[in-house]
């Protein structure tokens, strides 16, 4: 019984040990301050509000304000620019002020003003929470439907339609196999403005991972005459 008693007594404090570390580490964590960083380099890629500079490297860098210009007057610009590291978006960084070069010097065209806007980031750790499509046929919808967060690998097309009298863009992801004959298309409602960042981003390839949320189901009907499944909103696209 004594032995029995020694070795709950030393379970409990084991317990309360890894208790009181956990505590601790945590509270250095949130004690830690935001830290900063300076970059220069010359902007290949700017949407929205997104910039990317190949010197910041691992790092997205979000814009929370006004660009003197505009953020896509930036794209092939020299620039320096001040960073504040997001401890819990670690791939992202918040602009604090970015100066544009000129000449021999910098022109201040940024200041930030506003709490950044996070509500279309995509984080690296959501892409495991996308179930990868297999579309073989149009003919077997089981492959997708009842299914809401998906990826699929595909070539983003946009072409004319008729609507009416007026003619209207309309953007698809063509899903293709082996050989590249068309499988399936994906009606595009929506793309995000990080998704078209990452678009711009990769633009030396034409062929990507699209993660998406799938919105509603093509009548079969009109599959059958147009190749289109479903229709979704792009939240993200990468290579993997």
């Amino acid at each position: 019984m004594a032995s029995w008693k020694k070795v709950a007594l030393s379970i409990i404090l084991n317990i309360s040990l890894i208790c009181l570390v956990s505590v601790a580490v945590f509270s250095q964590q949130a004690d830690t301050p935001a830290q900063e960083k300076i970059f220069e380099g010359t902007v290949k890629t700017a949407v929205g509000k997104y910039i990317y500079l190949p010197e910041a490297q691992g790092l997205d860098i979000i814009i929370a304000g006004n660009v003197e210009g505009g953020v896509e007057n930036l794209i092939g610009k020299q620039i320096k620019v001040v960073v504040t590291l997001i401890p819990d978006k670690a791939n992202l960084a918040v602009a604090n002020s970015i100066d544009l070069k000129e000449g021999g010097g910098y022109h201040k065209v940024y200041s930030r003003v506003d709490e950044p806007d996070f509500s279309d980031y995509f984080p690296p750790s959501a892409r495991d929470q996308y179930v990868a499509l297999n579309i073989t046929t149009i003919n077997k919808s089981d492959e997708w439907q009842g299914k809401t967060n998906v990826k699929v690998y595909g070539l983003l097309q946009t072409s004319e339609a008729k609507q009416g009298t007026a003619t209207v863009p309309v953007t698809h992801i063509v899903i293709q196999d082996k050989k590249g004959k068309e499988i399936a298309r994906i009606i595009v409602n929506n793309i995000t403005d990080y998704a078209r960042f990452y678009l711009s981003k990769l633009r030396l390839f034409d062929r990507f991972w699209f993660y998406m949320n799938i919105k509603d189901q093509v009548d079969k009907k009109v599959t059958v005459k147009t190749k289109e499944i479903f229709s979704a909103d792009v939240v993200f696209c990468g290579l993997y």
